[in-house]
């Protein structure tokens, strides 16, 4: 079975990337971040509370992200594995990942961390267009992707299950240097 988590800051080409290994690897895309893009277009009670926190550029509190990520798993393995996007984001977030995954004996998880420097990331954020990609709203996130998200790489770092990518580049290009490390480490 083969498990990736796919991580790296706003803008980087996470969800696009994710896709398309689901696409090709037969794997389960769990993002996030679509469902909840999905609970606040449908006004869902947890959309409403989640649209309220996202409009300011926050993150979710991670018992509702971390019940939603169990919930999608427990109702989505499959023999080829999953792909998981959008999540973890912050420490506590990782353990109770570890948690999930050791109750569910799920391991050779590979974290695929995607990098690009945020003048990059700033111009591609602001193309996207979407409603709550403004500069403020988008430099906001990209600080606290440093403060709370990237210190979750040094925590999966110390496992010496996280494969580097260059995220820079376009769409066909970085797939291309994923499926080649994947391949280096065996994983395909």
């Amino acid at each position: 079975m083969n498990n990736l988590i796919i991580f790296g800051p706003p803008g980087v080409g996470k969800g696009t990337q994710a896709k398309l290994i689901s696409d090709n690897l037969g794997l389960f895309h769990l993002s996030t971040g679509e469902f909840l893009r999905r609970a606040i277009s449908e006004g869902t009670e947890l959309g409403k509370k989640a649209k309220i926190i996202v409009d300011r550029g926050d993150l979710v509190p991670d018992d509702i992200m971390i019940g939603i990520v169990k919930e999608a798993l427990l109702n989505n393995i499959t023999g080829n594995g999953f792909i998981l996007d959008g999540f973890p984001r912050t420490i506590e977030q990782a353990k109770a990942l570890k948690e999930i995954f050791e109750e569910l004996k799920l391991d050779g998880i590979k974290i695929l961390h995607l990098k690009a420097d945020n003048d990059e990331l700033l111009r591609r954020l602001l193309v996207r267009g979407r409603d709550d990609d403004t500069e403020d709203t988008i430099k906001y996130r990209l600080n606290i992707y440093s403060d709370t998200t990237k210190p979750v790489i040094d925590y999966y770092l110390k496992n010496g299950n996280v494969i580097e990518i260059d995220g820079l580049g376009d769409i066909e290009t970085i797939y291309d240097r994923i499926l080649k490390k994947l391949n280096n480490h065996g994983y395909i």
